[in-house]
């Protein structure tokens, strides 16, 4: 699979004990972390856990009978 390059929000919110962490385009696709970096780091999990779970569930779903492209989108 080709590495392909795409933009997305990540915002973090601070509390009092954690910094709250999601990606603004992608739902479920957030975390958490005590400090900023661990925020991130654990963001970046979330959302590669994420792109597997849904790869795999489509695989198991839909099986091999399936047509797969890859799509460019542009997005604003």
């Amino acid at each position: 699979m080709a590495l392909q390059e795409l933009d997305l929000t990540a915002v973090f919110i601070k509390t009092e004990q954690w910094w709250i962490a999601y990606i603004k385009e992608l739902p479920g696709v957030n975390t958490q972390g005590h400090t900023l970096e661990e925020a991130r780091s654990n963001l970046d999990e979330a959302l590669q856990e994420m792109l597997e779970i849904n790869r795999g569930m489509s695989d198991e779903e839909f099986g091999p009978a399936t047509i797969r492209e890859t799509i460019h989108l542009r997005a604003s």
